[in-house]
């Protein structure tokens, strides 16, 4: 039996989607909702900093040593990753492929820095920047985790218009300014939309299979 042509472009289609957003602005939870909506694999970064209170190896980070992460830096083992003062941070290359293999989408919660490596490598991710209603909102919910000092905050404060700026590569913004629920559904509407979006790589698959379908 024949498979649609619509069946046929969707199929194989798995999406990358990169998060990003000041810390403070939601991410994480917006993301948890998400995934509580739609099937999607849910990308574990590496890292080598101490785990915080509270936090899992393997379920908020795949906490290593330095020696390790630098090894797989030069074996090509990460998708991204950056170095923010003595620690690193990345995303697995493995991760990635194993969820295009399986036709899964995955999502990835990492910074802009991250965005843009990820957008070199993998030109069909779909980039979202997430916002905070304000910076006043934004300030407090950074003092709210209790994990950083003013002057901590502050330098993230400072350094927001600059994230901003950088977010102008991204696909689309998500405005967190109401509820997790809403955020989530502006999320899970933007994913809807991708799968059913025709990029120039799915225009050639069209011709492809229009041509075989014309042969048969």
């Amino acid at each position: 039996m024949r498979t649609g042509l619509a069946s046929q472009l969707l199929a194989d289609r798995s999406l990358v989607i990169v998060v990003s957003g000041p810390s403070g602005a939601g991410k994480t939870v917006v993301v948890d909702e998400l995934c509580n909506r739609r099937r999607l694999r849910r990308s574990v970064s590496v890292t080598t900093r101490s785990p915080r209170v509270g936090e899992l190896d393997g379920r908020d980070y795949h906490f290593t040593k330095a020696a390790s992460f630098e090894r797989r830096i030069r074996d090509g083992g990460f998708a991204e990753w950056a170095r923010y003062g003595p620690h690193y941070y990345g995303t697995p290359r493995a991760a990635l492929d194993q969820a295009q293999e399986a036709g899964e989408d995955i999502v990835l919660t990492i910074d802009v820095q991250g965005g843009a490596q990820i957008r070199a490598r993998y030109p069909e991710a779909v980039l979202v920047f997430m916002l905070p209603p304000d910076l006043d909102t934004l300030a407090q919910r950074l003092r709210d985790r209790g994990s950083e000092t003013d002057e901590a905050i502050g330098r993230r404060l400072e350094a927001l218009p600059d994230e901003i700026r950088a977010a102008a590569m991204y696909d689309y913004t998500v405005n967190n300014c109401g509820t997790v629920e809403q955020a989530a559904a502006a999320m899970n509407s933007i994913v809807e939309a991708e799968h059913m979006r025709m990029s120039s790589l799915r225009a050639d698959r069209c011709a492809r299979f229009q041509l075989t379908e014309s042969t048969q």
